[in-house]
């Protein structure tokens, strides 16, 4: 039986669809990524301040204090807060 012009649009449209979506789960994907380095390398920056500078240890002690998630408190449970070496480095 032969496609009619009408089934062929519709496979072409749902092809075009599919494809679409795959390009936006991409790019979520890469937003997602991108925003998780993001976290690391600010995270990773704020524990080296923390070593330099006592306002900055002290925010960073009263961050992990106030975490909501009881798991993400538990990732710190262990942890050693970084001390700073000099008093109030610039």
């Amino acid at each position: 039986m032969a496609e009619t012009e009408l089934e062929r649009a519709e496979k072409r449209y749902a092809q075009a669809k599919a494809r679409l979506q795959a390009l936006k789960n991409r790019e979520a994907t890469r937003q997602r990524k991108l925003d998780t380095r993001r976290k690391v390398i600010l995270g990773g920056a704020l524990m080296d301040l923390a070593e330099r500078d006592s306002s900055a240890a002290a925010m960073l002690d009263r961050l992990i204090r106030n975490l909501s998630r009881e798991q993400d408190r538990k990732a710190f449970a262990e942890w050693d807060a970084p001390a700073p070496t000099d008093e109030d480095a610039s």
